[in-house]
């Protein structure tokens, strides 16, 4: 396996899915009753989507690939906030609340809310699943998208306009450390003629403990370090929709999301000290609050039966406030005080038109103004620290600009591809610390998708893209502001290189990828599907942070300093091999189990292998990505009673990655172990009881630079216990 998946070029991967895909073309002997198709040269039609459709029947009919996930997997485990829900789907894994796809690190993954990216620092953990209408994961790119998705796009649709009244309650208890927490939603529908409205609503809080332990080893200190950290939040969310149909042709809508919170959090240290005077963290509390509100007006208009015109526009704004304070090994008080505001504006639109039997061309744009204001200020026993760095404030400004055309091609009834090219150009200026910074970037982003049916229905089926993809750098990266070290507060002495300062770099160029994937799917009779895939990213200016000992004094410090800075490291490559299964059991294993048992099955195995470069093997990989990961997951109804049972779970190995010439990061496996039962006590009422992390695994990592300095750290979650009731009234 290892020969098979380890980095070849496209073409090698290419014949590795045909060879995977004709493996399975003899399961289609089993298959009866194929329908008939259009002749030759059918006229290409519009697709509208309706909600009866299920997640499998919308997933084989999309013209790119993708996975769908509607309102039955959101509802599963009667999660309280979509970041679970996240980390059970294939292919995903949660770093702390940011979704990363196939292993790679942040700023990979394009997360999107109603088709706009999402703002920075979105939470996740604090979007409840029942205002979500459901959850699209595309693995490659397209033109009418932003092209920031080197590892693919996780689509996030708001619930949507009502077929018909509707009055969904629900309210959930939760158990993870302490006491109780309560969380509620109602959601509101109405239809009037012409005008409908969905009113979704939740409130939210979260109570939790987590167990650490750290040790720091060096030739001159040794320590370990036990922590106990206790955090604890609530939140509002409110999502209205409003839809004016306004002719047979031609909806206006509103779409509004506001979000509010406040949280807080404490840390208590035990300290036990081997040999020298090593810095460790003092205990420490936290508190602060955010605040975040999105409107939208839409207007959609279909001139003809071939012209259709999209126009939307939308305003933003957050503000958020933290404080920090915390106690040195010094004795030495910190406080820090941060205070964030954030507004932003986005117009965009498309015109899609069908050019004649075989053609559909769509010309679009999408603008973005967006500026950002902070303020920082920090004390220690005090007296300001830094105030030419941390005191003064700093903003900035991006502007985006995004042209593309596409076209989808029904070459024949049994070939479809989607051609589109864009063109996006991202202008940064930013201010702070007497700075003033501009930085341009602009990508040209090609792409071809390509499916291909085996039979005329759809059943069986092969697509392939071929895609141009980029990371742009964060403004926080880009800006030449030092953030020095917290445990080396006394710039007056030298910090280590496993806890150093860090700046940014003004001169980050984008990361660009070229990216192929291949995927061979089966819809089977019953709504089952098996999907085998390969990927490829060639990736260029990779971004990398540098650890390096600053020989001299800086402007900050009067102390030679460790200081990590991102800089456009290397070029590299990433492939990996997908597989994918799910249905019932008795369609999939007919040999062990009855066509008739009310067990659904699902099944996800994915293995990555990535190098960079100028960094010698083994274990060269890109950040973050580990070498495999799995999940496996049952549904089953019991006889005696309408009672469904179900568990997940997810999976990923121990696995080391050097990260420098020096330093190693050597990160611990993982898993996720989740349990859920449903008993429907009426055909409107329904509850529900769930548990998380069952059996939880400390998250342990080893960070090693050169033979000399080490530090171990362990985090130990709790096992959560939730129940819900649902009332439909």
């Amino acid at each position: 396996m290892q020969s098979l998946i380890s980095l070849a070029p496209p073409l090698r991967l290419g014949c590795w899915s045909l060879i995977l895909s004709s493996c399975f073309l003899s399961v289609q002997a089993q298959e009866t009753g194929a329908e008939a198709g259009p002749s030759a040269g059918a006229k290409l039609e519009r697709v509208e989507i309706t909600a009866r459709q299920t997640d499998t029947e919308l997933r084989r009919r999309a013209s790119t690939a993708k996975q769908v996930y509607g309102r039955e997997e959101l509802d599963k485990f009667g999660d309280t906030n979509v970041a679970d829900v996240l980390q059970r789907l294939p292919g995903v894994t949660m770093q702390g609340n940011s979704p990363r796809l196939r292993g790679l690190g942040a700023g990979y993954t394009l997360l999107l809310i109603n088709g706009d990216p999402a703002p920075p620092g979105f939470a996740l953990d604090q979007l409840d699943p029942s205002q979500v209408e459901r959850i699209e994961v595309s693995k490659g790119p397209s033109a009418s998208q932003s092209a920031q998705a080197v590892a693919g796009t996780i689509h996030i649709i708001l619930k949507e306009a009502p077929k018909r009244s509707q009055r969904d309650l629900r309210l959930s208890t939760a158990y993870r450390f302490e006491k109780p927490t309560a969380s509620g939603s109602f959601t509101y529908g109405e239809k009037w003629g012409d005008l409908s409205l969905t009113l979704p609503i939740s409130t939210f809080q979260w109570r939790g403990q987590i167990d650490s332990e750290s040790q720091r080893q060096s030739l001159a200190d040794s320590s370990t370090q036990h922590g106990d950290n206790r955090y604890q939040g609530q939140g509002l969310n409110l999502a209205p929709l409003l839809t004016w149909r306004v002719s047979e042709d031609e909806t206006l809508s509103w779409q509004s999301f506001v979000q509010s919170g406040a949280w807080n959090s404490s840390t208590h240290y035990n300290n036990l000290i081997l040999s020298g005077s090593p810095a460790l963290e003092g205990d420490s509390s936290s508190q602060g609050g955010w605040e975040f509100a999105r409107t939208r007006l839409q207007w959609v208009n279909n001139f003809s039966a071939d012209a259709r015109i999209e126009i939307k526009g939308g305003i933003q704004a957050s503000h958020g406030t933290f404080e920090n304070q915390s106690v040195g090994t010094s004795t030495q008080q910190q406080r820090t005080l941060g205070d964030n505001r954030e507004t932003s504006l986005t117009q965009a639109g498309n015109y899609t038109r069908l050019l004649n039997e075989a053609h559909s061309l769509a010309l679009g744009w999408d603008l973005e103004w967006r500026e950002r204001q902070e303020q920082r200020d920090a004390t220690v026993q005090g007296a300001a620290w830094l105030p030419g760095i941390n005191g003064q404030p700093f903003s900035a400004r991006v502007q985006k600009t995004a042209l593309f055309v596409q076209d989808e091609w029904q070459i024949t009834p049994q070939w479809f591809a989607t051609l589109g090219v864009r063109n996006e150009s991202i202008d940064t200026r930013s201010q702070g610390n007497s700075q003033d910074l501009r930085s341009n970037s602009a990508v040209f982003a090609p792409m071809v998708h390509v499916s291909y049916k085996f039979d005329a229905a759809g059943k069986d089926l092969v697509r392939a893209s071929l895609t141009r993809s980029y990371k742009a750098p964060d403004v926080s990266t880009l800006l030449a502001r030092p953030a020095p070290n917290s445990l080396y507060a006394d710039l007056t002495q030298t910090n280590t290189a496993l806890a150093p300062d860090s700046i940014g770099n003004p001169a980050l160029r984008p990361e660009l990828a070229t990216g192929l994937d291949i995927a061979y799917e089966k819809y089977l009779s019953q709504g089952g599907m098996l999907s085998v895939g390969v990927f490829y990213r060639h990736i260029d200016d990779l971004v990398r942070s540098v650890t390096s000992q600053q020989p001299q004094s800086t402007d900050y410090a009067t102390a030679p300093r460790w200081v990590s800075q991102a800089v456009n490291f290397s070029s590299g490559r990433a492939a990996g091999l997908e597989l994918e299964l799910k249905g019932r059991a008795g369609e999939l294993v007919p040999a062990l189990f009855d066509a008739k048992l009310p067990l659904n099955l699902r099944a996800a195995l994915n293995y990555y292998r990535s190098e960079v470069d100028t960094l010698p093997g083994p274990d060269n990989r890109l950040d973050g990505q580990q070498p495999w990961s799995g999940t496996w997951g049952m549904d089953y109804r019991l006889g005696i009673a309408p009672i469904t049972v179900g568990a997940n779970l997810a999976f990923t190995p121990d696995y080391l990655t050097r990260q420098s010439l020096t330093q190693t990061l050597d990160q611990g496996r993982s898993r996720s172990i989740d349990m859920f039962a449903r008993w429907i006590y009426a055909e409107n009422v329904s509850m529900r009881l769930a548990l998380s992390n069952v059996a939880p695994l400390a998250n342990e990592s080893l960070t090693s630079s050169g033979a000399n300095q080490q530090v171990y750290s362990a985090r130990l979650g709790r096992t959560g216990i939730n129940f819900s009731m649902e009332i439909k009234l």
